[in-house]
């Protein structure tokens, strides 16, 4: 979970540091699929009992938003 977490702004980072539109949004896919990784291994947290459903719910909430952003500034990078 930590190396999934890390990923995601190491990612947007990096690919913000790119000398194209392309290559951000590529990096800000990597970004997305870690995002998708880390709620995967939320879920199974929280179905082993690692992870309360009061800090599921609210990290699912987090990440969720999170996701929604990442989507936005990849619409937003294709669409120039």
């Amino acid at each position: 979970m930590n190396r999934s977490a890390v990923s995601i702004p190491s990612n947007i980072a990096e690919g913000a540091g790119r000398n194209t539109d392309k290559d951000f949004n590529n990096f800000l896919g990597v970004a997305l699929g870690s995002s998708f990784e880390l709620d995967t291994q939320l879920v199974i947290s929280n179905k082993l009992e690692y992870v309360n459903d009061q800090d599921f719910q609210k990290t699912e909430k987090e990440l969720e938003h999170l996701q929604n952003m990442i989507v936005k500034l990849k619409l937003s990078l294709n669409s120039k």
